[in-house]
């Protein structure tokens, strides 16, 4: 049986996975919704570079809303509109579409979210007897599914560290990019988002509470720490420029403290181009994500994601994507309510094969 899908938000994610449903023997794409007026009206085949395909992009959601399909696919951007995404998607939810989505990191771990994130999820699950899922890459599976499966392995864990390095030079939004990281600012500039106290904790709090719950353990607190770099030269990037002296590198950490001593570590060492901050973690790999288990026994590994013309920004955002779409059958099948990769069975890549 094929899921029928309503795709909502044709961002980099959602424009990418347009196209995998539209080739997935498991899905069909049921309904577009669209934020953008010059999508308005536009075959979704023609919006992710393929032949059309006669579902046609709308930006009526109500209209949408009423096509006969089995979920919802919540893409669109949500970091500065985060009240107005969740009630996008506790509308659909009300309405009877289970969703799943990769908008809206706090709901990665639902007990340790904001009141006022949970509430209206809750009650539009009650409503459409319906199930909501969130994931991502990271926050997502790279800071549950997969070092979870890792400690599995183990009989004692000291310490766990989750890493990313990345080079975002090809990352396609600029708001991300200057507004919410800083890049291209003054290395001392206070105002972007990413970096004012008790954000980073907000965006990544969920990895290191799921990480805990996972483990078994509590949290005592989470410690921030963060560090900028600047630009040796400048850098010329597609979606803009970062001068020369301007912030071009940022590496930060959270500490999940355990008994008082931190054992829990999400760090991201983030940069415009590999040759910022040499002395920084690299990988011989390029671009990938680490994980770090020191117990009995330790354990390391490395995953590295590549899309098209072997871009990491475009591998990571396809399988963030495609880890939700792939989750849409069991989340259709579970409990109403709100869903953790705990509550999810192994989501194994059936019929990807072909």
């Amino acid at each position: 049986m094929k899921h029928r899908v309503i795709l909502w938000g044709t961002g980099f994610v959602g424009t990418m996975v347009i196209k995998e449903i539209i080739e997935h023997p498991s899905f069909e794409l049921a309904g577009l919704i669209v934020h953008s007026e010059e999508k308005v009206g536009r075959d979704a085949g023609e919006i992710a570079g393929v032949d059309p395909i006669g579902v046609i992009a709308t930006n009526d959601v109500d209209a949408a809303l009423g096509i006969e399909a089995d979920a919802v696919a919540y893409f669109a951007n949500a970091d500065t509109r985060q009240m107005e995404a969740i009630g996008d998607m506790a509308k659909a939810l009300s309405r009877g579409y289970d969703v799943v989505n990769t908008s809206i990191f706090p709901l990665i771990h639902p007990k340790s979210a904001p009141p006022s994130f949970v509430t209206p999820i809750e009650r539009a699950c009650r409503e459409g007897g319906t199930s909501f899922f969130t994931t991502g890459i990271d926050p997502g599976f790279c800071h549950d599914l997969i070092p979870m499966t890792l400690t599995g392995l183990t009989g004692r864990v000291d310490t766990i560290r989750v890493q990313e390095i990345l080079d975002y030079s090809t990352y396609p939004n600029p708001h991300t990019l200057f507004e919410l990281m800083g890049f291209g600012k003054p290395v001392d500039y206070d105002k972007a988002l990413m970096i004012m106290p008790g954000s980073l904790t907000f965006a990544w709090g969920c990895s290191l509470h799921i990480l805990a719950e996972g483990l078994g353990v509590k949290l005592d607190e989470i410690r921030e720490v963060e560090e900028r770099r600047a630009a040796e030269r400048t850098y010329e990037l597609e979606i803009g420029t970062v001068p020369e002296g301007t912030s071009a590198g940022l590496r930060f950490e959270l500490q999940g403290i355990v008994g008082g001593e931190p054992r829990i570590f999400v760090e991201h060492v983030t940069r415009i181009h590999p040759e910022v901050a040499p002395d920084w973690p690299s990988s011989e790999t390029g671009d990938s994500y680490r994980i770090f288990i020191e117990g009995s026994p330790s354990i390391s590994a490395e995953l590295a994601f590549r899309g098209a013309g072997n871009d990491p920004n475009a591998g990571g955002c396809l399988s963030t994507g495609m880890r939700a779409i792939q989750a849409i059958p069991a989340v259709c099948a579970a409990e109403p309510g709100l869903l953790t990769p705990f509550d999810l069975p192994l989501l194994p890549g059936r019929n990807n094969m072909r």
